[in-house]
């Protein structure tokens, strides 16, 4: 017999999810990020019978206005064996049914596949894009070169000649500058952004799960690229610059210098953060010779309420717009 228990220690949690190659959305701090900005968080273990852990997920709750009651979302997990996971699931749809009332179990699992049990399905309403562009940090840095278009390679030469420099930053004082940055690119581009308040959360609670990279010019900051970590990947979570920084095409030198570090840390994979269309993702596209395509959204429906909520209704898909951008903007 299995069981599926909370787990309320932050170590345990962190060192299981990084021994087993955990996304770093499946990181404690990230769950407090989002406890603390509308959404319930529950990680649990699957324990055997013997109390060894099998597996582990960090699940968020966020209600829905009534009739609809909530959604249990797993963004890029469970951390679990293929022995193991239809075992789990199993038991975490009970638990999202029971226990948070949820009228749906959605999963974004960080795989490019991935078999469920056949009551779940594939489902288009999705929160994490499951486009984007992942790197292999075990090539060389002349092999991930050599994938790029040949103007993004010219663009981090010229970049990185320019009286550039790129540290990371280490405190509030120092964020609250990129978020003024962070400001102008949302306006720029046309794009909805968290108050600040949202981001220094980020910052406190992922703490050294999150590195900021930011490039100066003249003492003064023009560009950031916000990360998280766990033992194995980075994923790309913010970014922007100001008009200087657009001038200098400063993003090139910025990412391919966040991308060396990764490799430095002995992170094997380097995700983009998902691929939305526009030229934001052009530029992405850029930076490797094939897209990646994870596996995208897999529902469990609780509810009858659950075809409401799946047909694509306008107020459904406003509340679905609603849930992405309180998830990561």
């Amino acid at each position: 017999m299995t069981s599926l228990r909370q787990c309320h220690n932050k170590e345990i949690w962190n060192d299981y999810v990084l021994e087993n190659g955990g996304h770093p959305l499946q990181l404690w701090g990230w769950g407090d990020v989002k406890s603390a900005n509308n959404w319930r968080v529950y990680r649990l273990f699957l324990y055997d019978e013997e109390d060894n852990i099998l597996g582990a997920v960090q699940m968020l709750i966020h209600q829905l206005p009534l009739p609809l009651t909530s959604i249990a979302y797993v963004p890029r997990g469970p951390i679990v064996s293929k022995e193991n996971r239809e075992e789990l699931l199993e038991k975490l749809a009970i638990y999202a049914k029971k226990t948070c009332r949820s009228i749906v179990l959605s999963i974004e699992p960080d795989d490019y596949e991935y078999e469920v049990p056949k009551d779940w399905h594939k489902s288009n309403n999705h929160i994490l894009p499951a486009r984007t562009i992942i790197l292999d940090l075990n090539k060389s840095e002349s092999e991930l070169l050599n994938s790029m278009a040949s103007k993004t390679r010219q663009y981090i030469r010229k970049s990185a000649s320019e009286n550039i420099q790129i540290k990371q930053i280490r405190n509030r004082e120092e964020l609250t500058k990129c978020l003024e940055i962070y400001h102008q690119t949302a306006k720029r581009s046309k794009f909805a952004i968290h108050k600040n308040e949202y981001y220094y959360d980020v910052f406190s609670f992922m703490e050294d799960y999150s590195p900021i990279f930011v490039a100066y010019y003249e003492k003064e900051p023009i560009a950031f690229l916000w990360l998280a970590i766990s033992t194995d990947i980075a994923f790309e979570l913010y970014g922007g610059m100001n008009e200087k920084g657009r001038k200098l095409r400063v993003n090139y030198a910025l990412k391919w210098h966040a991308i060396r570090k990764c490799k430095e840390w002995e992170l094997s994979r380097y995700d983009f953060g998902g691929l939305i269309d526009g030229g934001i993702a052009t530029f992405k596209k850029n930076w490797a010779d094939q897209e990646s395509h994870l596996v995208g959204t897999f529902d469990k429906p609780l509810s009858p309420l659950y075809n409401l909520y799946s047909r694509g209704m306008p107020t459904v898909k406003k509340i679905m717009q609603k849930i992405k951008s309180l998830f990561k903007k």
